[in-house]
Parts: structure tokens; sequence; C-alpha cells
């Protein structure tokens, strides 16, 4: 055991990454909740020009909003809500009951909360005197 040290990585390789998941999602698994994430990822794009999207998963039953981005140019037409209730049904078809995401306080916490999502949770001073804030929906 004198020869295993931590070394600090600015960047995981693919088998890094899930060399380090593996334990974790056995130990998941032997307790009945396999870890197996699925992608959820929708491209917002005219004329194959990329103007924003949503990038997430389901896992354990719940929606994780990862990001959700819209180009300037559109924002305040409806395109981020239609992005999110568009991985919204994804889930429901997958079977999952909730959906979650965390923002910030510059960002946007309102946007979420018109759409039906709750905060559960925040972080004081995540980044200075701003917050990181976690809501939550039940789909």
């Amino acid at each position: 055991m004198d020869d295993i040290r931590i070394q600090e990585s600015a960047e995981l390789t693919p088998a890094q990454r899930d060399a380090i998941i593996a334990p974790l999602g056995r130990f998941s698994t032997d307790r009945g909740f396999p870890f197996r994430p699925e992608q959820v990822s929708l491209v917002l794009e005219r004329g194959g020009e990329v103007l924003g999207g949503l990038i997430g998963a389901t896992n354990w039953d719940w929606l994780h909003i990862e990001i959700l981005s819209v180009d300037e140019r559109l924002r305040g037409g409806g395109w981020g809500r239609r992005l999110v209730e568009a991985a919204e049904a994804v889930a429901r078809q997958r079977g999952c009951v909730g959906a979650w995401v965390d923002t910030f306080s510059f960002q946007s916490p309102g946007f979420y909360e018109r759409i039906g999502y709750a905060v559960f949770g925040e972080l004081p001073s995540y980044p200075g005197a701003e917050r990181r804030i976690f809501l939550r929906k039940m789909l």
C-alpha cells in the first residue's frame, strides 16, 4: 500500500472516468440501485447552425438537466421552455417521476420557477455574493 498515491489530473480519459465510477456503480447495484444513466441530448438548430440545446441524463427515475442554453438572438421566444418540455417528455417515456436542475442566482432560477420548478436547496457564496440554486419538478 505504500505505492498508492493521489494524483491530480487536468482531464480524465474515458477509461479513467469509467474506472473511477465502476466501484460506486457496483456498490449501488449490490444494493438494488443499478447506475445506468441515459443521456438526453437536444439540439436547437437552424440550417445546420447550432443555436442552443439541452444536455442531461436520466437515472434512478429522475431527469437531471445539466445544461440548457439558448442563443441570445432567440431568448424570450419560448425555446428554453420547449427544450425543457421536450426533455421532460423523454424522461416520462423512460419512466421518470421528476426532474432537477441547478442554476445560479445570476442566471435563470426565475425561468425554472415559471415553468413549475421549485427550489429545494441553495449554496451561498457560489460564486462571490451569488448563490447556486437547486430546483426540482415532479413529472
